[in-house]
């Protein structure tokens, strides 16, 4: 089962962030330094479990906007399977959904199309939090940057299907089915999107990403407190979402290394110890990336137990 294949290259990914946290900690001392926010890790990862309730808020406003009911506790379930593989290059690993919502009677271009949905607002409300203190203006222009050409890439697409609908029709010529069959839903997804560009969805799209994701900087803001790291609020709650859009323009699958990176140097700039600033970083992501990875595959377990896919939901597999 393909599911299956999926799920043990997630286990094979955190396995080797594991070996890389002790590659680093034989110069950094970090693993020594864990006590140190053993006790915050709890209360962080209930903050991130309500960042992904309030995320769950948002698709299930988009959907019911769309006429798609879908029921609230194995909703949630199936919501939280994507992020099971959420270490994925832009996070297109979570569009596993497909296959969880398929029961629910939910299209797969309407699953794809409040993902696309979902990552714009995403990306706006986290320059918006990252611009509260910009303390390298050449790292937030790049940032910027990528945001923009990100969108505008998005909105071309959106405004011209027919380009993939195209495709679609040339790859099944040639006998690429597969490809040609994932093009076509793509270019049904990206026009779905279209319904949810009104003042309202936007506007609502926004201030939950943007509750969402201050929680998460809210918390990193907390950590250093905890830590003993004084630092001006305004930066203290920039940190976490710049680097996470420096870990997004990286392309490495979830931010892996970069993200981490990107935090111990913004905490360097402010004279905070290499060990420390890697010990923070080490912590949010903990309570974040992988914790989030840990929730997708206990709602992958639970979905999956006793329950048979559906012949539709075997192709999204």
């Amino acid at each position: 089962m393909k599911i299956r294949k999926a799920v043990w290259t997630a286990v094979a990914v955190t396995l080797a962030y594991v070996l890389a946290l002790l590659w680093v900690d034989s110069s950094s001392r970090v693993f020594a330094q864990v006590p140190r926010v053993a006790a915050a890790l709890p209360l962080l990862m209930a903050a991130a479990l309500a960042s992904y309730a309030i995320r769950y808020v948002r698709w299930q406003w988009l959907l019911r906007r769309v006429d798609v009911p879908i029921p609230l506790l194995r909703g949630w379930l199936a919501y939280l399977t994507g992020f099971a593989f959420t270490a994925t290059p832009g996070k297109v690993g979570e569009l596993v959904r497909i296959r969880y919502f398929l029961p629910f009677g939910v299209a797969p271009e309407r699953v794809l199309a409040a993902f696309v949905f979902e990552r714009a607002c995403d990306l706006v409300a986290v320059v918006l939090l990252a611009a509260l203190a910009i303390q390298d203006a050449r790292l937030f222009v790049f940032l910027l940057a990528f945001v923009i050409a990100l969108l505008a890439a998005i909105g071309l697409l959106m405004a011209q299907p027919r380009r993939l609908a195209a495709l679609s029709a040339l790859l099944r010529l040639r006998g690429h089915f597969t490809s040609a069959r994932i093009v076509r839903t793509g270019a049904k997804g990206l026009a779905g999107c279209s319904d949810w560009l009104n003042p309202a969805d936007v506007l609502v799209g926004l201030l939950l990403g943007l509750l969402a994701w201050g929680l998460g900087a809210l918390s990193f803001a907390w950590l250093l407190a905890r830590l003993h790291i004084a630092l001006p609020f305004g930066i203290a709650l920039s940190i976490y979402p710049t680097a996470m859009l420096a870990g997004a323009a990286s392309m490495v699958p979830g931010g892996i290394g970069t993200t981490e990176v990107t935090i111990a140097a913004l905490l360097a700039l402010n004279a905070v110890p290499i060990g420390t600033g890697a010990l923070a970083a080490v912590a949010i992501r903990v309570s974040g990336l992988w914790f989030s990875v840990v929730c997708g595959l206990v709602a992958i377990g639970l979905l999956e137990h006793g329950s048979r896919p559906t012949r539709a939901a075997g192709r999204w597999s």
